[in-house]
């Protein structure tokens, strides 16, 4: 079943996913570890298995047949849901929404499916809350009941979503905003379209149901754990809360744009995903996921705005994508705290290479929900242009999780806001990389590890700071290779709780000096030489840009 493809098969193949018959499929590479002549000839030798792509049946439907009309007044999702649902019916292929003004609710896509929206086509999910019902989902790294995802898919094999059209998620009805995000035109114009502001008048909401909803929630999750601890003494089962019990707080349970769980050999390709209400794109649990060709667009101020959340996947390759998003673009995760550990679902085996970045809280991010590890990942070839944060690696006490062997090279860099690489373990919810101590705790489970990290070939044409890396007293980031780094910056390096760090073919151009500062590290060298003293407190200069 799994053998490796030669040049003269993959020039035999197809080339696209519409091309492909039902009984063929093209690989990326076979699952012994080969890679494909395509990816070897790119110099691309990862190491670890490429994704496959889905098979799709050679057959297609129009969203036209079933009585859809594209003219943005009528509700579509029953036709639209009918074409999907017919085509899964006779063996999959492709539903093919053509141009025109697509108005829909929330769509449960199906297995051997191609959604294919053509050049013209604007899908507009509608915002009205009472058309997306409470389902068990993700969010933030923990199972959490939401609203059904515009996109919505689980436990499904061989799914593709397609075409150079734009699936629109309505998020401007759904998020909040805040106050300092906008200039005050903005902030007056927010009001005045109608909604609700919190007490402190920092934040609009869209209704008082999506404002209070964070606190019922909490409520209603303090009530059950305390009914349930009250049961469990007196040896009774308590059923947990069910979709019921969080309907007075719907509009507060925003979903993900397209959210997929538990799925295999998925393909996304060529679309423009704009407007979330919260993530744009959220595979969780799935496997052999191909994201490339795609953009990712969200307003700059929008709340939980992330661009592509892969969580807890396996074999995955995102590439050749555009990102301009609200918040982390390109993100890694794998679970937060206890439930991401006790799930144990890695992400591995991933491959992230030419991709921009334009706004974003950064650019590829690892973190903060780790709880079930991140591992084998190469990150080459991407530009970040005015993100927060260039490269970024985030976690705090509590997670647990192992973060290794990464890889990233060739990275070009400008207008970063904060740092161009940063590692931070006291990651605490907020922008930036600010805040660090030197109490030592006990390490637990709960005592996130980061460490054999290789980063090379960077550029940063300007950035607050180079590199910082702000590792935990109790568990130092170990074993970090940064060689070929050229930045123009603020500061420079500044080096916290770290040991084995190897700096090599470094040079800086900074306003502030000392451009390397050593604090409690141990086994530090910049170009073969050690430079931290027993105390691991050092001062150092680097090799300045001319």
């Amino acid at each position: 079943m799994n053998r490796h493809v030669t040049r003269s098969e993959a020039e035999r193949k197809p080339q696209h996913l519409d091309e492909w018959d039902g009984a063929d499929r093209l690989k990326h590479s076979d699952r012994s570890g080969a890679h494909s002549d395509r990816d070897k000839s790119e110099g691309h030798d990862t190491g670890y298995p490429l994704p496959e792509l889905p098979r799709i049946p050679d057959r297609s439907v129009t969203v036209l047949d079933y009585g859809a009309v594209g003219d943005g007044l009528d509700l579509c999702t029953s036709a639209l849901q009918a074409a999907i649902d017919d085509c899964a019916a006779s063996g999959g292929g492709t539903v093919i929404i053509p141009a025109g003004l697509w108005r829909t609710g929330p769509l449960t896509l199906r297995s051997r499916i191609n959604l294919r929206v053509e050049s013209g086509a604007l899908v507009q999910f509608d915002s009205n809350p009472e058309l997306y019902p409470l389902v068990p989902s993700h969010f933030e790294g923990r199972p959490e009941w939401r609203c059904q995802a515009p996109l919505d898919g689980s436990e499904l094999t061989d799914i593709a979503i397609t075409g150079s059209g734009i699936f629109d998620g309505g998020g401007e009805g759904w998020r909040p905003v805040k106050r300092f995000k906008t200039t005050p035109p903005q902030w007056t114009q927010l009001l005045q379209s109608g909604g609700v502001v919190d007490t402190a008048n920092e934040v609009w909401w869209p209704n008082a149901e999506a404002r209070d909803g964070e606190a019922y929630c909490r409520e209603l999750r303090e009530r059950l754990s305390t009914a349930s601890a009250h049961v469990e003494q007196a040896g009774i089962s308590h059923p947990a809360a069910g979709a019921q019990d969080y309907l007075p707080a719907r509009t507060f349970l925003r979903p993900n744009m397209v959210s997929l769980r538990s799925c295999q050999r998925i393909l996304l390709e060529g679309p423009t995903f704009q407007n979330s209400p919260a993530w744009c794109l959220h595979p969780v649990g799935c496997e052999e996921v191909t994201i490339r060709g795609v953009q990712v667009r969200n307003p700059w101020y929008s709340q939980n705005g992330d661009g592509l959340d892969l969580e807890s996947c396996t074999h995955a390759l995102v590439e050749h994508s555009v990102f301009d998003v609200g918040d982390d673009a390109i993100c890694l995760k794998s679970g937060k705290d206890e439930a991401g550990r006790r799930a144990g679902m890695p992400c591995q085996s991933i491959t992230i290479r030419h991709c921009s970045v334009y706004h974003g809280h950064g650019g590829v991010v690892i973190g903060s929900e780790m709880s079930g590890g991140v591992r084998g990942v190469r990150v080459s070839d991407c530009l970040f242009s005015g993100t927060d944060i260039g490269l970024r690696f985030k976690s705090t006490r509590g997670r647990g999780g192992v973060v290794e062997d990464i890889e990233i090279e060739r990275i070009v860099m400008r207008d970063i806001v904060h740092e161009a690489i940063s590692f931070h373990l006291f990651y605490a919810g907020v922008e930036g990389s600010e805040g660090s101590d030197d109490e030592v705790y006990p390490v637990t489970e709960e005592t996130p590890v980061f460490r054999d990290i290789a980063i090379r070939d960077v550029v940063c044409g300007g950035a607050a700071a180079a590199l910082l890396v702000n590792g935990l007293p109790e568990m130092p980031l170990r074993n970090l290779r940064i060689e070929k780094l050229r930045a123009t910056s603020e500061k420079g390096i500044v080096l916290r709780h770290a040991d084995g760090i190897e700096l090599d073919n470094i040079a800086l151009r900074t306003r502030e000096r000392p451009q390397l500062t050593v604090h409690r590290c141990r086994n530090v060298n910049l170009d073969g030489e050690a430079i931290a003293p027993a105390s691991g407190i050092a001062e150092a200069s680097v090799p300045s840009l001319s």
